[in-house]
């Protein structure tokens, strides 16, 4: 049996004990408890998300030969690649290692088994919006940005070429109407820009050519005002392009 079988057969025994210990009275309409007990130890049970790809990496390690990939960190605008434009990425030997609803904090925790294990050529850092919508505890900016720059330090540190991303403009957040993203998604672009310059680090404006003007994005990028349509992915995959471009051009 696999580890990940393994995995949900303890987690659904373990509901099943949960339900055992609510009171007869909560047992006869236990949905939203039950539920809402169980999310919970699945969320927790592999806060840093190292098994995500676990599977994928061993593969992609094994089939392999040459450094040549390029590696998407980020988070469900980075996974959400794979499901609008997947051709884009394998024929340009991009690995996406997005997780969705991640934040650099967790990103920073298995960066070493999704990105410096695998060896690749570059690394391509697209992260923060979810940190400053709270998806987990939220510190600072600074914090935030430290987490980005740390994972371009251990990129530089195994010859992995960074990339630094804009985060994306945003101006509301659907699971978290009370925070406006908009000033602080544009105080940390100014931070990664600033560092970017400083270190000699190559980096990704998407912020300037999709924002609406307003803070948030072009309609035409999204549904939700966070998450990309299939022609904001063209945007993204444009900049890619031309930054796949200036690695094969430039001395390494």
């Amino acid at each position: 049996m696999s580890f990940s079988v393994m995995k949900y057969f303890f987690l659904s025994f373990f509901s099943l004990f949960l339900f055992s210990l609510l009171p007869c009275n909560a047992q006869s309409n236990p949905d939203n408890i039950i539920q809402k007990k169980v999310e919970h130890i699945i969320k927790n049970y592999d806060w840093g998300g190292l098994l995500k790809y676990q599977e994928e990496n061993i593969n992609l390690l094994s089939s392999f030969k040459s450094k040549s990939i390029i590696v998407l960190m980020g988070d469900s605008i980075t996974e959400g690649w794979s499901y609008y434009d997947s051709g884009f990425l394998e024929n340009n030997n991009l690995i996406n290692r997005g997780y969705s609803g991640q934040t650099t904090s967790q990103m920073l925790l298995r960066f070493r088994k999704d990105v410096i294990a695998l060896n690749p050529k570059a690394v391509v850092i697209l992260a923060g919006i979810n940190d400053i919508a709270k998806n987990t505890n939220f510190y600072d900016l600074k914090t935030v940005a430290d987490n980005i720059f740390s994972m371009v330090e251990l990129s530089i540190a195994h010859d992995i070429i960074p990339i630094i991303c804009s985060v994306l403009p945003a101006d509301k957040f659907v699971w978290n109407p009370k925070i406006v993203p908009t000033q602080k998604v544009i105080d940390l672009n100014i931070m990664l820009e600033s560092y970017a310059r400083k270190n000699n680090v190559m980096y990704l404006d998407y912020y300037s050519v999709m924002h609406n003007g307003k803070g948030g994005l072009k309609s035409r990028f999204t549904n939700d005002g966070v998450h990309l349509t299939m022609e904001g992915y063209e945007m993204l995959s444009n900049q890619i392009l031309q930054a796949i471009k200036r690695l094969n051009t430039s001395p390494h």
